[in-house]
């Protein structure tokens, strides 16, 4: 059995739903890409390349319907600038494979990754 260790524990409170400020959709584009780019920080440090001071994440997250029901759908623009594509690609590649939250939505929403 592999040793599993709680590495942070988020709470959240909610009384609104989209009528609040802040909408579901936008913390969860949030989240993610600020995951994402921890997941991008883990895989540099595996292929011991430096990350560029510059290194952001765009992440849009659509709330969609279709035939009555509702799903996600999500959008990230990745900027690494001064990067080598090829490096930049594979970090991002690296990252998707580790991120908790691209793992947890795999399969179920559509996702577009560009790399700036």
């Amino acid at each position: 059995m592999i040793s599993r260790t709680v590495q942070h524990t988020a709470r959240a409170h909610a009384t609104a739903g989209r009528d609040a400020t802040t909408d579901p959709e936008q913390l969860f584009a949030a989240a993610w890409s600020a995951c994402f780019i921890d997941a991008m920080r883990q895989a540099a440090s595996r292929l011991e390349v430096t990350l560029p001071s510059g290194l952001a994440v765009d992440a849009e997250v659509d709330l969609c319907t279709a035939g009555g029901a509702s799903f996600l759908r999500a959008r990230f623009l990745i900027r690494m600038p001064g990067l080598e594509r090829d490096v930049a690609d594979t970090l991002v590649g690296l990252a998707g494979q580790v991120c908790p939250y691209t793992k947890a939505t795999r399969g179920n929403i559509d996702v577009t990754i560009r790399v700036a």
